[in-house]
């Protein structure tokens, strides 16, 4: 099972749904991490040994953060009207169709209803 780093523009109550989930969770606001450039918010997911999940669309830049470099990346990509509880279900139902191997070092996009993973061939 996945562990996860969850950068601050992804709901609070995300990081506690995950840990309902059995996932273990590091929410880099507890890190003394918020505001941090977006390189000190990767490093700390590589740090962890951790998949970064984050609603930031910069960290799908593959130039910047190359597939198979990292843990894995999920971008969740949700309207800004779509309620926290419903974004934390999506994660979760989308999250149980992957398998480990999905996430490892892959980019993974989320949005309502599907899944995109861009896997270094």
């Amino acid at each position: 099972m996945p562990r996860f780093v969850i950068d601050e523009d992804m709901p609070r109550s995300t990081g506690k749904v995950l840990r309902e989930c059995g996932y273990e969770v590091n929410d880099i606001r507890d890190h003394g991490l918020r505001g941090a450039d977006d390189a000190v918010i990767y490093q700390s997911a590589q740090s962890h040994q951790a998949v970064l999940l984050t609603g930031d669309l910069g960290f799908g830049n593959i130039l910047r953060f190359p597939i198979r470099s990292h843990f894995g990346i999920v971008v969740a990509h949700f309207p800004n009207e779509m309620t926290t509880s419903e974004i934390n279900r999506q994660l979760i139902e989308r999250f149980r169709e992957l398998s480990e191997e999905d996430f490892k070092g892959n980019l993974i996009i989320i949005e309502p209803g599907k899944i995109r993973i861009r896997r270094k061939q």
